[in-house]
């Protein structure tokens, strides 16, 4: 039996770079450093991170989750953990709000382990150049079947980097609502006219259903926000992906996720298992281990290495200037919970008759529910 138990997510690249490493590591007295059990992606989107962390020693997550855990004490600070100068070196390397958003509390949570948001994806032999502007998505609607992510929390994530293109993202503080009103309408609106004429089928599909739907049945030719995997860059039909659309100021609003270790508070972590997950950061690692094993990496130096992105279908350095500007969603004790009710909202708004403005205030009495709640995000540094 392994000395740690860990939880990742179901996925090549949530998966395989942690279990070919684990493979090798074993303690002093031989027995396997740690064990990685997996889960969907919808449990890691959704599931409760006290229950996960009661149960799992090393834990993958997603920033938005930090307030729930830090309200019930599940994790522990890693700056307590890591040399300081190491983390400030990591904190300077890492692509994008990737590590910014793992702190918390003026304490950090989580190690960047992948950085992902989201980006636009095409069939380039239906689509040979992606839009540039969300007005461009919307005239590209009306000559190629255009998909838009709306399954699970993906419909609020979508209408929230859409505000943020639109020169209004959403607040990271409640109490005042969450979104201007009149940006918040426009980006339904718009978000509504493509969902019209999208491929049928699509609206119930997950991040990965849609991209394996483009690229083994080719009915959608192009998604303006989608999280980004980068096995669906590479290999057989690939895909290409490309920075977010923009708003009218050229801004690229997209809403930042990838994954981050933490560790649970349960128990006394070994220097062993700080070394083991420590390399797995380190910039040889993140060059070539990571994106060998179907990771993505953090550090910005593997985004913009040519090598990396030779592999890749250029994946990297087409979508690096999209991650760089992307917005940290609020880390607010109950936001996993409002995520997915505030994605119910958007969607009934998207794809029925749901009125914009009443959604937007059912919308804005949700978030500033959390408000009193959340003591941690108040001191956020």
């Amino acid at each position: 039996m392994a000395r740690y138990r860990g939880l990742t997510w179901d996925h090549p690249r949530g998966r395989l770079a942690l279990e070919r490493a684990a493979a090798g590591a074993i303690t002093a007295t031989g027995e396997p450093l740690i064990e990685w059990d997996v889960q969907s992606l919808e449990g890691f989107e959704s599931a409760p991170i006290a229950a996960t962390a009661a149960r799992y020693d090393v834990i993958v997550l997603d920033h938005p989750h930090l307030g729930e855990a830090l309200a019930q004490d599940s994790l522990q600070p890693l700056d307590e953990l890591f040399d300081p100068h190491w983390l400030a070196g990591l904190d300077e390397a890492s692509v994008g709000p990737s590590i910014e958003s793992y702190r918390m509390a003026n304490r950090l949570w989580a190690l960047p382990l992948d950085a992902a948001t989201q980006v636009a994806v095409r069939a380039p032999e239906r689509v040979t150049r992606s839009p540039q502007s969300w007005q461009d998505v919307d005239r590209l609607a009306d000559e190629v079947p255009v998909a838009l992510s709306l399954a699970g929390p993906h419909a609020f994530l979508s209408f929230a980097s859409l505000c943020a293109a639109m020169g209004a993202p959403g607040s990271v503080d409640p109490g005042s609502g969450f979104v201007h009103r009149s940006t918040g309408i426009a980006a339904l609106e718009l978000l509504r006219g493509i969902a019209e004429r999208m491929p049928k089928g699509t609206t119930a599909q997950n991040p990965i259903g849609l991209l394996e739907r483009m690229r083994t049945e080719r009915d959608i030719a192009y998604i303006p926000l989608i999280y980004g995997y980068v096995t669906y860059a590479t290999g057989q039909d690939p895909l290409v992906f490309d920075d977010a659309p923009a708003g009218p100021d050229g801004h690229r609003g997209s809403t930042i996720g990838g994954t981050g270790f933490a560790l649970s508070a349960r128990r006394e972590m070994g220097d062993d298992l700080l070394t083991h997950l420590r390399g797995l950061l380190e910039p040889d690692a993140q060059r070539s281990f990571i994106p060998q094993h179907a990771g993505q990496p953090s550090r910005r130096d593997a985004w913009t290495d040519p090598t990396v992105n030779a592999a890749a279908g250029n994946f990297y350095r087409r979508t690096l200037a999209t991650i760089e500007s992307a917005w940290v969603r609020p880390r607010v004790d109950g936001f996993i919970a409002f995520q997915s009710a505030a994605s119910a909202l958007v969607r009934a708004a998207i794809l029925g008759d749901a009125d914009p403005d009443h959604t937007l205030s059912h919308l804005d009495v949700e978030f500033d529910r959390l408000g009193a709640s959340s003591p941690a995000e108040r001191t956020i540094a």
